[in-house]
C-alpha cells in the first residue's frame, strides 16, 4: 500500500510583485485559495500572506505534484479574482518558491505563515524571498 504525506511552505506572488492583496481583499482572496484547494483535494494546513505574495503549507499526497497544485491554485484563484471583480485585471506571478517541511518544524512553519502582517511591517517581500532562496539553496 502506498502512503505518502510530504508538507511543503509555498510562497508564490502577484505579477511583479503588485502590492494588490490589500486588507480588504487579502481574505477574500485566501478563503477562495482555501475552497479551491478543498475542490481539488489539495490539504492546506495553513495560508496567510501580505500585499503582493501567499504563503502556503500544504500536505502532498501520492497523486499530487507540487507543480501541478501551484497551476492549479494560481490558475483558479486568479480567474475568480477577475471574475469576481475584487481585483481588476489580476495575475499571479509565473514562478513560485516551494521547500519541504519536516514534521518537527510544522508548527514554527504555521507561526511564521500566521504572522505574515507582524513578519512585514520590518522586511519586504524582496528581502524575504532572497533570505529563502539563499538559506534554502546553501546546501545544493
Amino acid at each position: 500500500m502506498n502512503s505518502v504525506k510530504i508538507w511543503v511552505h509555498i510562497i508564490f506572488s502577484t505579477k511583479n510583485r503588485e502590492p494588490l492583496l490589500t486588507d480588504d481583499v487579502r481574505d477574500l482572496v485566501f478563503n477562495n485559495i482555501r475552497q479551491i484547494a478543498k475542490e481539488k483535494n489539495i490539504y492546506i494546513k495553513s495560508i496567510n500572506g501580505w500585499q503582493d505574495h501567499c504563503h502556503c503549507l500544504v500536505c502532498l499526497n501520492k497523486n499530487q505534484s507540487i507543480n501541478k497544485i501551484v497551476k492549479q491554485i494560481k490558475e483558479k484563484s486568479s480567474d475568480w479574482i477577475n471574475k469576481s471583480s475584487v481585483i481588476k485585471g489580476f495575475n499571479w506571478q509565473d514562478d513560485y518558491f516551494a521547500v519541504s517541511v519536516s514534521e518537527s518544524n510544522l508548527d514554527k512553519v504555521i507561526h511564521y505563515i500566521d504572522n505574515q502582517s507582524e513578519h512585514h511591517r520590518f522586511k519586504s517581500f524582496n528581502d524575504e524571498y532572497t533570505e529563502f532562496k539563499e538559506y534554502f539553496n546553501k546546501s545544493t
